[in-house]
């Protein structure tokens, strides 16, 4: 039963009796909804607009405006609003209602396609990177026709929510979609090239599609307001592991606490409602860590999709008395979050260019188009690390656990060994044909649909049909990691199509087999150094990684740098992605970004040490002092009470010198001026005294009572829902 009846609204209904096929979507509008709700011709015209073979106009956007309008009246919601992805890697939005005065004292409900198509939210206070003055203000919102429309609802309401990209008046890009939309038009654009190279005449786009697997950590609501830490920064500066940590793995894909099954049961509903597919849900390794995987979207839509799923676990936590954590690494000594995204490219009438197929030239596509892969992964991994380098990633990076911080495709040894035999000339080994590889004249083998087993210490990894990239972190937006991929594949596919267009017009079918096969020979050959099916975790790794020239960037600072290079402009022009100035614009806010993360902790860890840490420890060594001179008074020696109150105060005096030694380092820091010279600061100088802070209220953490100690511990964090 709704709350309302006239408004119709789904507040208060109860979602569990309610069958998973009424409810999925109820609250989207897909097009689906507007094959259903909009005339013929206006609901062809919207998909000829997605599918990049129009452009929007007036006339149309206002019938779509209407109908959206009406769903969304129906529905409850009062106001609209252009979502957006700026440049802080967070979501904004600026609310509208849909009223409109009429001179008498009443109201109309009002939606133009104007409104729909465009809004203009203030931009001054956003990141620009210099690319704009802070008094100018004006920036323009841009309906992404390729991401759905959905409501927002909450115990204050419904919102119409309508997913745009951002940009300045001089229509630079401000956001992350931008970049990305134009991302998959280049990547289209050189695969349909390969494509009709190949004899392919029917598919007029390559899309690409994004399955991110979130992971996220739960943790008690009251236990979460105890740490300031935790509250401001995300993450726990201070904590020492308990006697059981996640060593016996007994969480991992264990039984979900009743208590979290009802969240995850109200996140599905919350998800399914807005036409998002999620679909896998478990227990993590860590104790109370998580995951939930979605069926893939298309890219724009899994962006905006995945937004939303974050935003969506935290609301839905703390409804559950709980609060969902999405930082890299909010507990030290236990495995970070990261945020798995399947990758894969398919066309618009169906063929998923990763799916290896059952023929010889579906095989030569695949083996094609993965070749391009693995050159774009070796070619440009240091702008593939980029795309993932944060403070927070710096936690997980290299740091023993999934993934390291070196760039590496695995493919398994079935698949690795067909590459390798290609490359060495060798037979083709089992095969209905047998004799020589000679694609698309004689057979390949056929390939398994799993041609590889699954390597989770790998940060790209071919698994089956799809290629997953496990370096994005759980916080960050998958926006940019995806930007960043399809850029250096398009180029790839580029310099393909070049030499397979080459070739003499109306030729021998098998002089074009001999020319791929000679691409994927030539291209393998010179960056398979970039394959690697073993431990990623390893030192051997690190050191037979050196020794192929691989590069291993530990940190987010030197990672940032690659975005500065001439190459990188030059690449991202090439494209119209992004120009020379955009990307250096967004070099400078992410180092500033940075800088301003580490300056929060460093301060945060300051405040804690000298409010939280000091009074308590000291008031528990007086009270052991207290309790020595008593014992002493009636004749003990030698009592451990003063040993550990001298023990305590022994640390509590380094505590006190390391902590103004951090922050004195801080205040210089503070005073940089120079971006790149201050995030460089804050990373060699800042962090390291924040560890040397940290090891000692641990140390003082294992010494003092727990009824004296200050903060909830990791115990109660990890281990009490």
């Amino acid at each position: 039963m709704s709350c309302c009846e006239e408004c119709r609204c789904d507040r208060g209904i109860d979602f569990t009796k309610i069958p998973v096929t009424e409810l999925y979507g109820s609250n989207c509008f897909s097009n689906a909804v507007m094959r259903e709700r909009l005339p013929r011709n206006i609901y062809r015209e919207i998909v000829a607009v997605q599918n990049g073979e129009k452009e929007l106009s007036l006339e149309v956007a206002d019938v779509v405006a209407a109908s959206m309008r009406e769903w969304a009246i129906a529905k409850g919601a009062s106001h609209f609003t252009h979502l957006f992805q700026p440049l802080t890697g967070l979501t904004a939005e600026k609310h509208d209602s849909f009223i409109a005065p009429t001179g008498d004292g009443r109201i109309l409900m009002e939606f133009s396609g104007k409104e729909l198509i465009k809004g203009e939210p203030d931009a001054s206070s956003f990141p620009s990177g210099g690319l704009r003055a802070t008094f100018e203000a004006r920036g323009y919102t841009a309906w992404d026709v390729t991401s759905p429309a959905f409501l927002k609802t909450d115990p204050t309401g419904t919102t119409l929510c309508i997913p745009t990209a951002f940009i300045s008046y001089y229509g630079q890009a401000l956001d992350k979609k931008v970049p990305l939309l134009k991302s998959i038009d280049a990547l289209s654009k050189q695969a349909l090239r390969v494509l009709r190279a190949l004899g392919n005449e029917t598919s007029k786009r390559v899309l690409t599609t994004v399955g991110p697997e979130q992971e996220y950590f739960l943790v008690d609501k009251e236990y979460y307001d105890k740490r300031p830490d935790l509250m401001l920064t995300g993450r726990t500066v201070f904590g020492v592991l308990p006697a059981k940590g996640q060593e016996m793995e007994d969480h991992y894909f264990g039984a979900i606490k009743e208590r979290v099954a009802a969240f995850m049961r109200e996140l599905n509903v919350e998800l399914w409602k807005a036409g998002i597919p999620a679909k896998t849900q478990h227990n993590e390794v860590a104790p109370n860590q998580f995951e939930i995987a979605p069926i893939y979207l298309n890219s724009s839509a899994s962006v905006d999709s995945n937004q939303l799923v974050m935003e969506t676990i935290r609301s839905v936590a703390r409804r559950h008395g709980m609060e969902g954590l999405l930082h890299e690494k909010p507990f030290a000594g236990v495995n970070g979050s990261g945020k798995h995204n399947n990758w894969s490219m398919a066309t618009d009438d169906g063929i998923n260019l990763f799916d290896p197929g059952e023929n010889p030239e579906s095989n030569a596509r695949f083996l094609l188009f993965a070749a391009a892969v693995v050159e774009a992964v070796d070619r440009y991994a240091l702008l593939i690390r980029s795309s993932v380098a944060t403070s927070a990633n710096d936690h997980r990076l290299g740091a023993n656990e999934a993934p390291p911080a070196i760039v590496s495709i695995f493919f398994g040894g079935p698949l690795t060994e067909i590459f390798d035999n290609i490359v060495e000339g060798k037979s083709a080994g089992k095969s209905s044909a047998g004799g020589q590889i000679k694609l698309g004249v004689t057979s390949l083998p056929n390939l398994p649909k799993d041609v590889s087993d699954r390597n989770r210490t790998s940060p790209f990894a071919f698994t089956g049909n799809k290629f997953e990239f496990r370096m994005v972190g759980s916080s960050q937006s998958i926006a940019t990691p995806n930007t960043y991929l399809n850029v250096a594949v398009a180029q790839v596919l580029s310099e393909f199509a070049d030499k397979l267009e080459s070739l003499p017009k109306g030729g021998e079918v098998s002089g074009r087999n001999e020319a791929v096969q000679a691409i994927i020979k030539e291209s393998y050959g010179r960056h398979c150094k970039v394959v690697f099916n073993g431990n990623g975790y390893t030192d051997e790794w690190v050191r037979e990684a050196e020794r192929r020239g691989l590069p291993n960037v530990k940190n987010a600072v030197d990672a940032l740098s690659v975005r500065i290079r001439g190459e990188t402009s030059s690449l991202f022009e090439t494209h119209k992605v992004l120009t020379k100035e955009e990307m250096e614009s967004r070099y400078h806010i992410y180092l500033e970004k940075y800088s301003r993360q580490i300056n929060i902790e460093a301060g945060v860890s300051i405040e804690l040490a000298r409010r939280y840490i000091f009074p308590a420890s000291s008031s528990y060594a007086g009270a052991l002092a207290g309790e020595a001179a008593a014992l002493a008074a009636i004749g003990a020696n030698n009592v451990p009470q003063a040993k550990r109150a001298k023990k305590i105060s022994d640390i509590l005096a380094e505590l006190y010198d390391e902590t103004a030694k951090l922050e004195a380092v801080l205040a210089e820091a503070q005073d940089i001026e120079d971006a790149p010279a201050q995030a460089k600061a804050y990373f060699e100088k800042v962090r390291p005294l924040m560890d040397s802070v940290r090891v000692k209220v641990d140390s003082l953490e294992k010494l003092v009572a727990k009824d004296f100690w200050p903060l909830p511990g990791y115990e109660e964090l990890l281990f009490k829902l």
